[in-house]
């Protein structure tokens, strides 16, 4: 019994050790990304992501495994990384990037919500309409509309 508990004592130890080391590099990280060098993660990352939407043309959502892959980390990784930085995970990165691609689109093309959600890589218009108003507060055609009034 006595056994037992020192055993489960000395695992809890190295676990909170374990826990500790990987969020610290998460703080050491904050000090070197904050002065945001060419080569760093969330540089290299932004830049993925920006260079994901700004291609024309229909194309799917890059998904956080992608990103993660393309910069060779893990998703898990990517996303504790961003949080601790930007107080964002990886997906609400890929949302916020989703939702100005698509007020770009809305505003500039006469394109229908549905063709626009196609265009951005939604299979299904619905989701995107729901992550729009999520996001904004209004739906894709209530943004268009709400543009329209404010620019002659």
């Amino acid at each position: 019994m006595f056994s037992q508990d020192v055993l489960v004592a000395q695992s809890d130890l190295l676990l909170t050790y374990a826990d500790r080391f990987y969020h610290r590099q998460f703080l050491t990280r904050r000090a070197v990304e904050s002065n945001r060098e060419p080569d760093s993660l969330l540089t290299r990352f932004e830049s993925r992501l920006a260079a994901h939407f700004a291609q024309p043309g229909e194309h799917s959502i890059p998904t956080v495994q992608e990103l993660a892959d393309e910069l060779n980390v893990s998703p898990a990784y990517l996303s504790d990384m961003l949080r601790t930085l930007t107080s964002q995970n990886t997906q609400q990165h890929i949302h916020h990037a989703l939702i100005e691609k698509a007020k770009r689109l809305l505003l500039v093309t006469s394109a229908s919500v549905n063709e626009t959600a196609y265009q951005l890589g939604f299979e299904y218009p619905q989701y995107f309409s729901r992550l729009f108003k999520k996001k904004t507060g209004m739906t894709p055609a209530e943004f268009r509309l709400s543009m329209q009034i404010v620019s002659p």
